[in-house]
């Protein structure tokens, strides 16, 4: 039968969110999956940057149901007449850095952060992750989907291995570029493998749960001279959201350092393209502020971040320009290939969450790092061990150099989609006047403590501005049916508590 993936996202309710197509388990099924990439194959004929003699990679998380995801992508590849690498289970980031080196096309079967009863595919072309405009044009294609192949479920109705023997030159080549990066020590010049390595002062937990990189990073950091404890290993798939921390997450890194006398613990989400890490107190450092920490330890000159990042990147005056986007890494992408197509130098980009894109090349350590714009959290997590080493100072002290602003984040779970627009709606469809008056009548308690709304910026869900610079931020989640709230305050403990009074509020008027 005939089908365009438009059809077959309002069908099986598996659709693209604000990175890559993400559904329920049961929904992504072998038929799903496999019109999925049938579509996205098309889209990289049309725009010729797929030919017969072009193979595609695949890798993806550990989560239960990555591997029967992974071979319907497979089988589809393979029935297109395409040759499929399989590059196992890695980081999102080392499969794409494999595709822009390699130029072939990716494919990463993952749900990232979010909890295992969905996953997701991302699909890369051949200079990166799809955009918007990318998504729009794999929607519209028209796909012929063998009947005979699946049963009613949507299942395969014979089963076969199309994945093949894993090949592990996307994992080596993905070390080797951190290993190359971090070896030369700051204060001797000389290469680690010749003479102290750059790590060798520091101890480090490394939170292994159930990510991808959970081997990967031991490795790192040990070849870096670090030592290492492992901590937390996980056959059952833990959801580690790296915006929204668990308080279980919170209490067990305090123990850890405590137990085990460590300078930091390090982590990453599902897929290790957001970055996790502690310092010597236990305590998590946000995402944003990693990744403003990471751009000033690469020197990053534009810089690109989202509406929903702390505003101390603007405070600190370390940068000669930023951008800000709406949430999601294509956003960012797209603000990114401004700068490069006006030839500037030295640009990234993070998101609060902490992962980190860069989109040119960048000198450090006597190595030239190549551009991977696509979000990574080693780069990150490398980065601020690194810079407390060179500066010779403890994590904690890294973040207290910079403005002290403070973010937290939080979200209400089983929030429908729809219930979450209809609220949005109510405050931004008048004038800047009128949606002004709505928000003050329906918060008194955050007017009461906050002051008057100095600025509404709608880029991305509704972020409000008060008169003492505090900043409530609400906006749906793209990836599953819940309602985040970001603040922001002078202290850190206010933000934790207007953030707590506001979700409660839309609590009680949803």
């Amino acid at each position: 039968m005939q089908t365009t993936i438009n059809d077959l996202m309002a069908q099986s309710q598996v659709g693209f969110g604000t990175s890559g197509a993400r559904g329920l388990v049961k929904d992504m099924t072998d038929r799903v999956c496999y019109a999925y990439t049938l579509g996205f194959i098309q889209y990289l004929k049309q725009t010729q940057q797929l030919t017969e003699h072009t193979p595609i990679a695949l890798a993806g998380d550990l989560r239960d149901s990555t591997p029967a995801i992974l071979n319907a992508c497979a089988r589809a590849i393979k029935d297109s007449g395409i040759n499929v690498i399989n590059t196992g289970f890695i980081p999102t980031p080392a499969v794409a850095l494999y595709g822009l080196q390699h130029q072939c096309p990716v494919i990463m079967v993952t749900g990232s952060h979010i909890p295992d009863d969905r996953n997701g595919i991302k699909f890369y072309k051949l200079d990166g992750e799809i955009l918007k405009e990318d998504e729009r044009l794999i929607k519209e294609q028209l796909i012929d989907l063998p009947d005979a192949m699946f049963n009613e479920q949507g299942q395969f109705t014979e089963l076969l291995d199309a994945m093949g023997e894993v090949d592990n030159t996307a994992r080596d080549e993905y070390i080797e570029r951190y290993r190359q990066l971090f070896s030369v020590n700051a204060d001797s010049g000389k290469n680690a493998d010749s003479g102290i390595k750059a790590l060798s002062q520091l101890k480090v937990g490394v939170y292994q749960h159930s990510g991808v990189a959970r081997d990967i990073l031991p490795d790192l950091l040990e070849q870096l001279g670090a030592e290492v404890i492992k901590l937390g290993y996980s056959q059952q798939f833990i959801p580690v959201d790296t915006e929204a921390v668990r308080e279980e997450d919170v209490r067990l890194a305090r123990q850890w350092v405590q137990e085990f006398q460590l300078d930091a613990i390090v982590s990453t989400d599902g897929d290790a393209d957001r970055p996790l890490i502690a310092d010597e107190n236990g305590r998590w450092l946000r995402g944003d502020i990693a990744g403003l920490l990471c751009a000033r330890y690469l020197h990053i000159e534009h810089l690109v971040t989202p509406v929903s990042s702390n505003t101390c990147a603007e405070k600190s005056g370390a940068f000669a320009d930023i951008k800000r986007t709406r949430i999601g890494s294509p956003y960012v992408i797209e603000a990114m290939n401004h700068y490069v197509k006006e030839h500037c130098a030295a640009v990234a980009g993070y998101e609060a969450n902490g992962g980190f894109l860069l989109a040119t090349p960048v000198r450090r350590n006597d190595y030239l790092l190549s551009p991977l714009p696509t979000r990574d959290a080693v780069v990150v997590l490398l980065s601020l061990l690194h810079a407390s080493v060179e500066s010779q100072c403890s994590l904690s002290e890294l973040s207290t150099r910079l403005p002290q602003r403070f973010t937290y984040s939080a979200r209400i779970k089983n929030f429908a989609t729809e219930s979450s627009q209809q609220l949005l709606e109510k405050y931004t469809q008048g004038s800047y006047e009128q949606n002004k008056t709505i928000i003050e009548a329906d918060f008194p308690a955050l007017i009461e403590k906050l002051g008057h709304i100095n600025a509404i910026d709608t880029t991305d869900g509704l972020r409000i501005s008060f008169e003492n610079e505090d900043i409530i931020h609400f906006r749906p989640s793209g990836n599953a049916p819940e309602f985040r709230c970001y603040s922001e305050s002078g202290t850190e403990a206010n933000a934790a508590e207007i953030n707590r009074m506001a979700l409660q509020r839309v609590q009680e008027l949803g």
